[in-house]
């Protein structure tokens, strides 16, 4: 007679513990994903995140998406590099560097001493923390670095930043000169409205100062000779000469902040590729000034549609904005452009409605 024994194995109790603490982090991570869409859906109304993106100006059908943050410090990168009359190659080796060193994100750490957008190291002589975590000191410092290189617009990108970061690892940068070069095509207004950012709508109205602060800090104090005044402010004097004429929005809480356009000789460019470079960087500080309405050369972008990028702007937009400056009537005709037959010669930026 053969006994058959009906044996019961049962499983370990670590691999019992380790299958529970699975199910239980499964369940934790959906969860926060979850509540993280949530977030997202109650600030941005159903929207998506704001973010940025740049296109090739000629139209072949290239593009690279970044975020506001992002868009915020390649601005900076190409305002003090144009303002120091370096050519667009110039801000192209450099936004390319700061993309492989930070990824374009002002940072607090890095390889032993190494800081900010461009990794620089305060122990070998690049500045201060406090300086090289400073965006504009920090592209300062890179360019004045890369102007000393004999020849470096004509060098490979890699080989250009690599004399001036000493990097480990120098063939890094290769793979973002592509983007780099979408971006540096746009931020020094060569390729006309090629830069666009999404913003949520109805957000608290920025301060017209803090943009003026923010266009002074970058591109220096002559970007705003002759415009020393705010739209609000002018409709102030205008009010207080003529009383009957309608009150003017609070100077510093709303206005439009009116940036003239002028020839920039030194970096090779034209009197409408220098509009183009300040409304993109315009459009890249929106989310971070609060900026709710950007016009040049007949284009318009603004926070309400921001997701439909620049558009045409009406003809009578200004006038029914309020629109009661100076330069409001002076129109420049230009043939032949498309949608640029208006406003060349200044940039205007609206704060609130």
């Amino acid at each position: 007679m053969t006994l058959q024994y009906l044996v019961r194995v049962s499983q370990p109790p670590t691999l019992v513990r380790r299958r529970r603490l699975l199910r239980i982090g499964v369940a934790a991570a959906t969860l926060l994903a979850l509540s993280a869409y949530l977030i997202v859906q109650h600030l941005y109304g159903g929207r998506s995140a704001p973010r940025c993106v740049v296109v090739a100006g000629d139209g072949d059908g290239a593009s690279y998406e970044l975020t506001p943050e992002q868009a915020v410090n390649a601005a900076t990168i190409s305002a003090v590099g144009t303002s120091r009359g370096m050519p667009e190659r110039a801000v192209t080796i450099a936004l390319a560097t700061a993309l492989q060193e930070s990824g374009l994100r002002n940072i607090r750490h890095g390889d032993r001493d190494s800081l900010g957008l461009f990794q620089q190291r305060p122990s070998q002589g690049w500045g201060t923390p406090k300086q090289i975590l400073d965006p504009v000191y920090a592209a300062g410092e890179f360019y004045e670095h890369l102007a000393k290189i004999p020849g470096y617009s004509r060098l490979p990108l890699t080989v250009a930043a690599q004399r001036v970061q000493r990097s480990g690892f120098p063939q890094a940068y290769a793979k973002h000169e592509p983007d780099a070069a979408l971006l540096a095509a746009a931020l020094t207004g060569r390729a006309a409205a090629a830069l666009t950012c999404t913003a949520r709508p109805g957000a608290e109205a920025g301060d017209p100062s803090r943009v003026r602060t923010a266009l002074v800090r970058d591109f220096g104090t002559d970007v705003l000779q002759d415009s020393a005044t705010t739209l609000s402010e002018r409709t102030a004097s205008s009010s207080a000469a003529a009383p009957a004429a309608s009150p003017s929005p609070s100077p510093g809480r709303s206005g439009t902040v009116v940036v003239p356009v002028a020839e920039t000789a030194s970096a090779g460019g034209s009197a409408r590729q220098r509009g183009w470079e300040l409304a993109h960087w315009a459009v890249a500080h929106a989310s971070a000034l609060g900026i709710d309405r950007i016009s040049y050369a007949g284009r318009v972008w603004t926070a309400a549609d921001s997701e439909d990028g620049w558009q045409t702007e009406d003809t009578g937009d200004d006038v029914a904005a309020g629109d009661t400056s100076d330069g409001a009537g002076q129109r420049a005709a230009r043939s032949g452009g498309k949608s640029e037959g208006k406003t060349l010669d200044e940039v205007r930026i609206v704060c609130g409605q």
